[in-house]
């Protein structure tokens, strides 16, 4: 009889251990599974409970009904929720991720973003959108916004050359798109004002505003896309012209005015030099009113480092290696621009 007593104690204390340890157990040690080893998870900003309950299911990660027993335990509600981009990893305790959810522990805080080759603030805002959470839209929509540009400095024509292509660290990923403006705002400011590199000094030594400087980089861009040690000889090209009152006669600044018309056009000429808009260098002296497209920090030192020469005319070469030869005189460029359209024109280009 008493081991029966015996045995209906041992085995009602193991069912009581079950019932409650079981939950404490679940709840400290036990793991989800990640089939890939490791996913990304975003909560956006707003998001409820329901809305991260969905996503964990749709993962195969965590059912509803743990994710709400489990979240009821650890004190996890709408107004606890951390929005931000997280690693989830294959056998982390759910206790770790719902906590990581409540303190933000595993959101990733080094988010990085890049973006180059942009032709427009739109261009811009749909490559940056990827990296954070603001959305191509709203980044350019409050990009664009009058007010916006005025409180950094710029205008309209201008305002692209704030924003410098390059791979940047920006930390978190629910990032507005007010955030976002701010913190290139912060950088160009901190490109222009690099003591190292002296740029703002340079940039008054030769009596152009930084958004000229920009402006100019484009344009140096546009002739010579292929081989950036022609940049600074270039630059040096323009910056001669500019001095001497000469009007730039540059290529692309005409071929900007015609807008995606000309895109697949392989040679410019004379007609398309003739549309009359603030951009055609061949009408206006001086420099344009902004950027022909978004300049890269690279093509700006181009600038500020320009060559000491002194040349006024370029022509591509006629080899087809795209590179230029450069002149002093009229008369020597005359040589060089015959000798290119012939080769063009034999080759029925």
């Amino acid at each position: 009889m008493k081991k029966l007593v015996v045995l209906i104690v041992v085995v009602g204390i193991g069912v009581a251990g079950y019932i409650y340890g079981k939950p404490y157990y679940d709840l400290h040690y036990s793991t989800i599974h990640v089939a890939s080893g490791s996913t990304i998870f975003f909560i956006p900003t707003g998001s409820s409970m329901e809305d991260i309950s969905r996503q964990l299911d749709s993962l195969k990660i965590l059912s509803p009904e743990k994710f709400t027993s489990f979240s009821e335990e650890l004190e996890f509600d709408e107004s606890k929720i951390e929005p931000g981009k997280y690693l989830i990893e294959d056998g982390m305790t759910i206790k770790s991720l719902i906590y990581g959810f409540k303190n933000g522990n595993q959101e990733i805080k080094d988010v990085r973003l890049t973006f180059n080759n942009c032709e427009t603030v739109e261009d811009m805002a749909g490559q940056v959108s990827k990296f954070i959470e603001a959305d191509s839209a709203e980044i350019a929509t409050f990009a664009n916004r009058p007010e916006t540009m005025s409180k950094y400095g710029f205008r309209e024509a201008t305002f692209i050359a704030m924003f410098l292509p390059d791979t940047y660290e920006i930390g978190e990923w629910d990032v507005t798109a007010e955030e976002f403006i701010q913190f290139m705002a912060d950088r160009y400011k901190e490109f222009w004002n690099d003591e190292t590199a002296d740029r703002s000094s340079k940039a008054n030594k030769l009596g152009l505003q930084q958004s000229e400087v920009s402006t100019l980089a484009t344009i140096v861009m546009a002739e010579q896309g292929r081989f950036e040690q022609e940049w600074k000889t270039i630059s040096g090209l323009y910056l001669n012209r500019l001095d001497r009152g000469i009007r730039l006669q540059s290529d692309p600044t005409a071929k900007f005015c015609w807008g995606d018309e000309l895109d697949t056009v392989q040679r410019i000429l004379y007609a398309h030099l003739e549309k009359d808009c603030p951009y055609n260098t061949y009408i206006y002296a001086g420099l344009p009113p902004g950027p022909l497209k978004m300049p890269t920090k690279t093509a700006i030192d181009a600038v500020l480092n320009a060559e000491d020469h002194d040349y006024i005319y370029m022509c591509a070469r006629a080899d087809n290696s795209g590179l230029h030869k450069f002149a002093e005189s009229l008369e020597e460029h005359n040589k060089n621009a015959a000798a290119f359209r012939k080769w063009m024109n034999e080759r029925g280009l």
